[in-house]
């Protein structure tokens, strides 16, 4: 089927008490495994590219491989530019008929990051294009941008509803502890933030920096009311991981092959993600 928005998504997830996985692609492999890991396990699914990978392979590429492999399933798909680093990146995005989009103003001072966000939303409005904002800070690295251990700012829960009142961004990402990229230690999530951000702001509330964190943790935040849990760097690992067995084999050179065992990886790795969100059945 055609790509979708990811309003209906989230909002849904929302009223059914489960959240929406979202996976950060590199290649057409991983689009392909991610989308036909889904179909089995009928859940929606999101597919996301950061501006590093948009750098690498293009806006138009991208979006054209996951709508070929989008039109082979009858599961919802979407298409979602991740941490969208400016207004243009994000207005090129839409242009290149991403289905949603997300504007990361959250290293802005907080009216700066208001006027920014609120930007994207009135240009992406004219598309009917759904917005993603980020407020307050994660730890780690998000392709170039890194934010030191001790250096994270997390979300105030009354700011957060004024960041969405103000905005009208349709979802909103915040920072309760959780990290980008693997954790060194064990994350320690403050629920009780969390939950009060739902409990104060009335949309779709999204979880970055997955990767790494336990099912335990991410089980409890989508019960408080997560709706879409963003995984990028347990991805990335999976398919090293099989092409690195693969080319142990000297002999081995074609990339047919040895992508196989890390499309296979990446397939476990979506299937448990997906069912820890609670989204498999949901399509």
């Amino acid at each position: 089927m055609p790509l979708v928005s990811t309003r209906d998504l989230l909002l849904d997830a929302k009223r059914g008490g489960y959240a929406v996985a979202a996976f950060n692609i590199e290649n057409m492999e991983m689009a392909q495994i991610v989308i036909q890991t889904a179909t089995e396990l009928r859940s929606p699914v999101i597919i996301q590219t950061t501006p590093g990978t948009v750098n690498y392979a293009g806006l138009d590429m991208l979006r054209a491989m996951v709508a070929v492999e989008a039109a082979k399933t009858d599961i919802p798909v979407a298409m979602h530019l991740d941490h969208g680093d400016s207004y243009e990146r994000c207005i090129a995005a839409i242009g290149a008929n991403y289905t949603s989009v997300m504007i990361d103003g959250s290293k802005l001072p907080y009216e700066e990051n208001v006027t920014l966000t609120k930007s994207v939303v009135d240009a992406a409005a004219k598309q009917d294009i759904d917005v993603e904002g980020e407020l307050g800070t994660l730890g780690g690295k998000e392709d170039t941008h890194e934010v030191k251990a001790g250096a994270e700012i997390y979300t105030d829960p009354a700011q957060a509803k004024d960041f969405a009142e103000k905005t009208g961004v349709h979802s909103l990402a915040v920072a309760v502890g959780t990290a980008h990229g693997f954790y060194k230690g064990e994350p320690k999530l403050d629920f009780d933030r969390l939950k009060k951000i739902i409990e104060l702001v009335n949309i779709p509330i999204v979880l970055h920096g997955a990767s790494g964190l336990p099912d335990e943790a991410v089980s409890r935040s989508v019960k408080l009311g997560v709706c879409k849990v963003n995984f990028a760097t347990e991805l990335r690992v999976a398919m090293t991981k099989g092409v690195r067995e693969v080319l142990q084999d000297e002999s081995v050179y074609d990339p047919k092959v040895y992508m196989k065992l890390g499309k296979k990886y990446v397939a476990e790795t979506v299937k448990h993600k997906i069912i820890v969100c609670g989204c498999n059945g949901k399509a």
